[in-house]
Formats: C-alpha cells, sequence, structure tokens
C-alpha cells in the first residue's frame, strides 16, 4: 500500500486527504527563484569565455589514432563578470537550501510520505504551478 494511502485502521481523515503535492506558496515561490537563478547562471555562463583566468589554450592532438580536442586561448573573466558569477552561485545555494530545508517535508514525512514517493512529491515540485519560470503554454505562446 502507498505510503500516501494508509490502510483503513490506521488511517484518520487528515491522513487519508493528505496530498504530498499540494505545496505551499512559499515553497513553490522558493522553487520558481532557484530555477530563474539556475536560468541566470547559464545564461551568463554562456556568454562567459571558457575559462576564468587567462589561458592560451592548447592544440588539437592526435595521437596513434587518439583525438583530444584543443582550446582556442581565453582572455579571462572581466572583474564584473566574476563577480557577477560568484554572486548568483551563492543565491542560487541559498534558493536550493531553501527548497531542500522546507518544512514541508517534514510535513510529508510526518504523514507518512517517504522513500519513492518522497522523491516523486519533490521531483512533481520542479514542475508545479507557480514553481517554474515558463510554463509550456508560455512557450508555445512566445514561439
Amino acid at each position: 500500500m502507498s505510503a500516501t494511502t494508509p490502510s483503513p485502521e490506521h488511517a484518520s481523515a487528515e491522513e487519508e486527504k493528505f496530498n504530498a503535492h499540494a505545496f505551499p506558496q512559499k515553497l513553490r515561490d522558493a522553487q520558481r527563484r532557484a530555477a530563474e537563478l539556475y536560468a541566470e547562471l547559464h545564461a551568463l555562463q554562456a556568454r562567459l569565455p571558457w575559462s576564468r583566468e587567462p589561458n592560451s589554450g592548447w592544440p588539437e592532438v592526435t595521437d596513434r589514432g587518439r583525438e583530444r580536442a584543443g582550446r582556442e586561448a581565453s582572455p579571462g573573466w572581466d572583474p564584473a563578470d566574476a563577480e557577477a558569477y560568484d554572486k548568483l552561485w551563492e543565491d542560487l545555494r541559498e534558493a536550493t537550501a531553501a527548497v531542500q530545508t522546507h518544512g514541508w517535508w517534514k510535513t510529508c514525512r510526518d504523514h507518512g510520505v517517504q522513500g519513492p514517493d518522497l522523491v516523486a512529491a519533490r521531483q512533481a515540485l520542479k514542475t508545479a504551478e507557480g514553481a517554474v519560470p515558463l510554463a509550456r503554454d508560455d512557450v508555445d505562446t512566445a514561439a
């Protein structure tokens, strides 16, 4: 029997109605913030040179049938970009910690949601209404 549907002899009316996917608004807001920060960090990384510090790169090497891709020279990051990157990483760590340590997960465990059911609830949060920056309809509309 699933952890979200306790046996009748042990179930109270409250436990039968508990829905681990009925996320509180503050948790959905925290997840949305984490997703937005991740997207910002990813966009910043996409435009930065591959090396934070100046690096001369290396040539492509083919040796006895093995290939090793080369790397072009990198001028390094502008100090403002490095500062923005570090700030985004710190903010993202704080946002994900807020999601992972939110009291909702203890409430779920208190209601018998554990193991795969708790993992499924945590995964469902990532696509819950209001917890993602864009919904599928938003993407279709923008395209």
